[in-house]
């Protein structure tokens, strides 16, 4: 199937943008990150995280040694999505202004507080897999940084598999 097809470059996903409010400008956090122009209220259902769907087999295929990926892991376990658009730009930060939520085999980005016009979108990544030698680096700069992209508990597994 999609041996080198899915290999996109960054303006290639960005070609499927979301709503004409969100844009993609530089940030501070990493590269390139998803800016609103107006304000967007605490609840509002932003944008949806879309792309093909690929079973985790495949996403290994095309991506194993890549050092970014848009993938987004399903509830389901077997399947990520390979990220287009504007909403695969949103960063990972540890005190988000947004999060996510799969309704009904959708994901969606949902603001969680009042977010200003101008501001970046970010949600809380909360990585649970990984290379044990990975140490997802975070750059949010947020006062509760916890310095990794992965969640608190895959942390403190990692930590105790990592205890002698």
């Amino acid at each position: 199937m999609r041996q080198g097809t899915r290999k996109k470059a960054r303006h290639q996903r960005k070609s499927n943008f979301g709503p004409p409010h969100l844009v993609i400008r530089r940030s501070k956090i990493e590269s390139e990150g998803c800016y609103t122009l107006q304000p967007i209220a605490t609840g509002t259902h932003i944008v949806e995280y879309t792309g093909p769907r690929l079973t985790i087999e495949e996403a290994d295929a095309l991506y194993d040694n890549h050092r970014r990926t848009y993938l987004f892991g399903l509830t389901d376990g077997k399947h990520v999505i390979d990220g287009e658009g504007v909403a695969a730009f949103i960063n990972h930060c540890c005190d988000p202004n947004c999060e996510v939520d799969e309704i009904d085999g959708r994901v969606w980005i949902i603001a969680v507080r009042d977010i200003a016009a101008g501001e970046e979108l970010t949600y809380d990544y909360n990585l649970y897999d990984g290379d044990q030698d990975d140490a997802a680096q975070c750059f949010c700069g947020a006062g509760n940084c916890r310095g990794s992209m992965y969640s608190e508990e895959e942390l403190e597994r990692r930590a105790k598999k990592d205890a002698p």
